[in-house]
């Protein structure tokens, strides 16, 4: 519970930021990055019973 208010002050953290500073563009490389690491952290979780399929 701890982690996921944390995650969302830094989200609301750097939502500010990108508002106040005018970096829109920062935005799309941070929701990619993080689009990504949800995918690797899927996938090594699912891997090993992939392997046991074959």
């Amino acid at each position: 519970m701890r982690s996921l208010k944390s995650l969302s002050r830094l989200l609301r953290e750097f939502w500010a930021f990108a508002r106040e500073r005018k970096v829109w563009w920062l935005i799309p490389i941070v929701l990619t990055l993080l689009i990504i690491g949800v995918l690797v952290a899927t996938v090594s979780s699912i891997s090993p019973f992939i392997y046991s399929l074959f």
